[in-house]
């Protein structure tokens, strides 16, 4: 009771109907004293209810208050069904909301430590080979006795381990910035031939290397991020450049429909492997033909990021000459 008083709400309204009560009883007293006794018990009957009114209705708002700590402090799966009344219940629905949004943002946030940590090991992981090749590859420059034909072949080694650490530092940024929604893809029209033609452009002169056969058919136009679409198709492509043996064929096919724009890539490699093809898109991972090409694992994952992000879709499958990537962007919300 001592405590409810120390409430200085709860003493106010006290104080205020003591004092009605009192003023009810004086005016009684002077004008009709029949009626003091009758007035006197009704006043005391009036204070008494709302006296123990306030007290269950703030015991109520004690134990909410009580539960409310235990949920955020101690993590507790408390229910709070219980307050079923007026104020109360708004109250209850209110902080019931707070605390699903704030276990998901708990959830979310458990989550995200846990992918951030697995992010920085798998960066760590990548990084970590080439710089130790660096080292080493550092250490033979600087022996004394090196000739000058393995000087230079080392220092080519070199550059091609500090342009991979270098792709491999923009495409994590380029992942890390459509992960981070700062990314707006711009519509833009084009041909299909223009852009397949821009998009294949860095990779032809390695296909020549290889002795490759590169075959590009395209027909009709789509809107799309020029750039980004670029970055994408050009990965791919680049990848079945890695799994199609010297000689072999990839071929590019791009067409339009009423409901979409649809690349197919294909190559006569060896096709993806049954444990792989669920994988492939997934960062860092490398399936098993990956794993003696050097590659990081990552442009896959940031073909579909950029192509899913522009209301597309990236399946991967095999058929009956090797692999082949289907490209779709969709003219309205699929």
């Amino acid at each position: 009771m001592m405590k409810l008083l120390r409430n200085i709400e709860v003493f106010r309204s006290v104080i205020a109907f003591l004092i009605l009560s009192l003023a009810a009883v004086i005016a009684v007293w002077i004008y009709d004293d029949r009626f003091l006794i009758p007035v006197i018990l009704l006043c005391g009957g009036f204070t008494a209810i709302h006296f123990l009114t306030v007290f269950f209705r703030y015991r109520k708002i004690s134990q909410l208050t009580s539960n409310i700590d235990r949920i955020l402090h101690e993590n507790e799966n408390i229910c709070l069904e219980d307050y079923n009344e007026g104020e109360l219940a708004l109250l209850q629905s209110e902080i019931h909301k707070m605390t699903v949004r704030l276990r998901e943002q708990q959830s979310k946030l458990i989550e995200d430590k846990v992918y951030l940590a697995d992010f920085l090991a798998d960066v760590s992981h990548q990084i970590r080979t080439p710089l130790t090749s660096i080292n080493i590859l550092v250490s033979m420059l600087a022996e004394p006795d090196i000739s000058f034909e393995k000087r230079e072949q080392t220092v080519h080694k070199l550059y091609g381990l500090l342009s991979r650490i270098d792709w491999l530092i923009n495409a994590l940024l380029k992942m890390s910035k459509i992960d981070a929604g700062t990314v707006k893809f711009h519509g833009e029209k084009i041909t299909m031939q223009q852009l397949l033609e821009k998009a294949c452009m860095p990779v032809r002169v390695p296909i020549e290397l290889h002795c490759q056969e590169f075959v590009v058919e395209a027909d009709g136009e789509l809107e799309c991020d020029v750039a980004w679409s670029c970055e994408a198709i050009g990965n791919i492509v680049k990848n079945c450049m890695e799994h199609t043996p010297d000689g072999g064929t990839i071929k590019v096919v791009g067409s339009e429909n009423a409901l979409y724009s649809e690349i197919v890539i294909t190559d006569s490699g060896s096709g993806i492997d049954a444990e792989d093809l669920p994988h492939i898109f997934e960062r860092f991972y490398k399936g098993r033909a990956s794993e003696d090409k050097g590659g990081f694992g990552i442009g896959l994952a940031l073909a579909r990021m950029i192509i899913t992000g522009q209301n597309g879709t990236l399946k991967a499958e095999n058929y009956s000459e090797g692999a082949m990537f289907t490209i779709r962007f969709y003219k309205g919300t699929v």
